[in-house]
C-alpha cells in the first residue's frame, strides 16, 4: 500500500500517522507526507520532532520510522513536480487531511477560507490525478449545515442547505468538486467527517490533543476570565442543543481502518452529542469560571450587553460558537461506524471535563512540531 498524506503534523494528521506507523506499517510500501516548514524548520525536521516526541507511542519512538526508507517527506512546492517524486501510476491512496478551520461568518473571511479548503483541493486533484488509485477526502460532520432529526452519511444528494459558516460551506463544495471529478474520471472516492475533535481516549496520552480548537478556545476564554475574577455574562445555549465531541484518536483509528475499504461516504460522530447545558457547565466548573447564566435569549449589539464581559464574549469567540450551542437538537445513524469501530463507552460529560482540564493543565498550550 502506498499512502500520501496531507495535514500530518495537524490534531487529527499526528493521530492518523501513530496509528499508520503501529497497525498498518508491515503493509506500507511508501508513506510520502507532505508538510510545509514553519519557522526555519524543515518539513523532514518537523516530521521528527513529532514521531520523537513523548506522546508518540513508544513502540514508534522507539522504531525511528523517521529513519525508515519507505517514509518520504516533501513540502508542497516539491509535490508540484510530481514526475520526480512520485514512483508509478494509479497506486497511491491520497488522504487529504489537512483543512482551514476558521468559522467566521465575516465577508472579509470568504475568499481566503474557500481557496485554503476548496481551492487547495482543486490544486491537488490536478497535481495528483495520474498518480492515484484512490481518494480519501476528510471533511467535517458540519459540512451538511443546520440539520435536525437523523443525519445519515450521505450529504452528496442532500438540498436546500443551511450553512453556518463559509467553512462548512467550504467543506462541502469540496465534497461536491470531488464527487463530480471522480466520477467523471473513474477515480475511487471516500468522503469521512468527523466531528469536532477532543482529547485521546486510549492509551498512554489520555486527553492530549496537539491543537486545542473550537470549544476548547471557548474554555480557554473563560479560564482567562476566571483567572481576572471576570464574571457576570449570559450564554446563550439552546434548550436541546448537544455538543458531538469525539476522541482524535478514536477518529484515526476509524480512518486507518477504513481508508481502504469500499465505503463511499462515513460520518465520525457521536449518535446522540453531550447535552449543551451540561456541556457548557462541565467546562467552565472545570476551569473554575462563576458567575453565568444561561439563556435562550438572542443577545447581540441590537439586543444589548449586560456587561463588559457579554461584550467581549458575543464579540470574539462566542459570535463563532453561538450558532453551533444554539443549534436544533439532531441524532446521527452511526450504525456503519459502530460495525466498523465501536465507540468506546465513557461518560462524555466526564470526558469532556477531564480534557479541558488536561488543556489548562499544559496552559491551552499548542504542541510545536
Amino acid at each position: 500500500m502506498k499512502i500520501i498524506l496531507t495535514g500530518a503534523t495537524g490534531a487529527l494528521g499526528s493521530q492518523v500517522l501513530f496509528e499508520l506507523l503501529e497497525s498498518r506499517l508491515d503493509m506500507l510500501e511508501e508513506l510520502v507526507l507532505v508538510v510545509r516548514p514553519k519557522k526555519g524548520v524543515s518539513p523532514e525536521k518537523r516530521i521528527e520532532k513529532l514521531l520523537s516526541s513523548p506522546f508518540a507511542p513508544a513502540l514508534i519512538r522507539s522504531k525511528k520510522p523517521w529513519e525508515d526508507q519507505r517514509l518520504r517527506v516533501i513540502s508542497p512546492e516539491q509535490l508540484e513536480r510530481t514526475s520526480e517524486v512520485l514512483q508509478g501510476l494509479q497506486s497511491y491512496i491520497f488522504v487529504h487531511l489537512a483543512g482551514f478551520v476558521n468559522l467566521s461568518q465575516h465577508p472579509k473571511h470568504k475568499e481566503e477560507i474557500y481557496q485554503e479548503n476548496l481551492g487547495f483541493t482543486q490544486k491537488l486533484y490536478g497535481l495528483l490525478r495520474p498518480f492515484l488509485s484512490k481518494w480519501v477526502y476528510i471533511s467535517t460532520a458540519f459540512a451538511i449545515g443546520r440539520r435536525t432529526g437523523l443525519i445519515g452519511n450521505d450529504y452528496l444528494s442532500a438540498e436546500n442547505l443551511d450553512y453556518r459558516n463559509f467553512y462548512e460551506a467550504s467543506k462541502h463544495a469540496s465534497e461536491r468538486f470531488l464527487a463530480e471529478k471522480c466520477a467523471q474520471d473513474q477515480l475511487e472516492l471516500q468522503i469521512l467527517r468527523p466531528s469536532v475533535l477532543g482529547g485521546n481516549i486510549y492509551g498512554s496520552s489520555p486527553y492530549f490533543i496537539s491543537k486545542y480548537m473550537v470549544f476548547y478556545l471557548f474554555a480557554k476564554f473563560f479560564a482567562h476570565m476566571a483567572q481576572h475574577n471576570e464574571r457576570g455574562i449570559r450564554i446563550a445555549a439552546g434548550e436541546q442543543s448537544n455538543l458531538n465531541i469525539i476522541p482524535a484518536d478514536y477518529a484515526a483509528k476509524v480512518i486507518c481502518k477504513v481508508m481502504d475499504q469500499p465505503i463511499d461516504q462515513l460520518n465520525i460522530v457521536h449518535a446522540q452529542g453531550t447535552p449543551i447545558e451540561g456541556g457548557i457547565s462541565q467546562i467552565l466548573k472545570a476551569v473554575g469560571f462563576q458567575g453565568y447564566r444561561l439563556t435562550r435569549e438572542l443577545i447581540n449589539a441590537t439586543s444589548g450587553f449586560e456587561s463588559a464581559l457579554e461584550k467581549l464574549y458575543y464579540e470574539t469567540i462566542g459570535v463563532h460558537l453561538t450558532p453551533y450551542l444554539t443549534a436544533a437538537p439532531s441524532e446521527w445513524d452511526t450504525a456503519l461506524l459502530e460495525s466498523i469501530l465501536p465507540m468506546p463507552q465513557y461518560n462524555t460529560q466526564e470526558y469532556l471535563q477531564s480534557s479541558v482540564r488536561y488543556a489548562l493543565a499544559h496552559n491551552f498550550r499548542n504542541q510545536s512540531w
